[in-house]
């Protein structure tokens, strides 16, 4: 446990943005990875960095980071604001308003397809208990 200081979040924020595709959940195998791609000058430092990548993974697994730019992540994010639905939410076949909103589109002189206004129902009387 303990603070985890900017050059160990830095580094280990920067090693997964590089080499997302060779790091996984577990600790002696993303320790091996640092090794081979950076230079880090002490044990110490190293396996704080590891473990804050390991621990970093496991939150990517859930979900986007922020912070994190992941290609894939990217991608998918691109794909969720370019879906267009097939059946639109919003249907303007029929269109119901109230007398207030009827008069002032006469007023306007708006002739609207497809606009019209509901029959009030009758309000249902309730029983009081004695």
């Amino acid at each position: 446990m303990g603070v985890r200081t900017k050059t160990v979040k830095g580094s280990a924020v920067k090693i997964i943005e590089k080499y997302y595709s060779r790091l996984t959940l577990d600790f002696d195998t993303n320790k091996r990875v640092c090794d081979e791609v950076a230079i880090i000058p002490s044990k110490r430092m190293r396996n704080k960095i590891a473990g804050y990548i390991t621990h970093l993974m496991k939150r990517i697994a859930n979900g986007p980071v922020r912070g994190i730019s992941l290609k894939l992540q990217e991608e998918e994010r691109e794909r969720r604001l370019d879906y267009v639905p097939d059946v639109s939410a919003i249907n303007t076949e029929s269109i119901e308003i109230d007398n207030d909103t009827k008069d002032l589109l006469a007023h306007l002189d708006l002739k609207l397809a497809g606009v019209h206004v509901p029959q009030p129902k009758a309000r249902e009387q309730y029983h009081h208990r004695n």
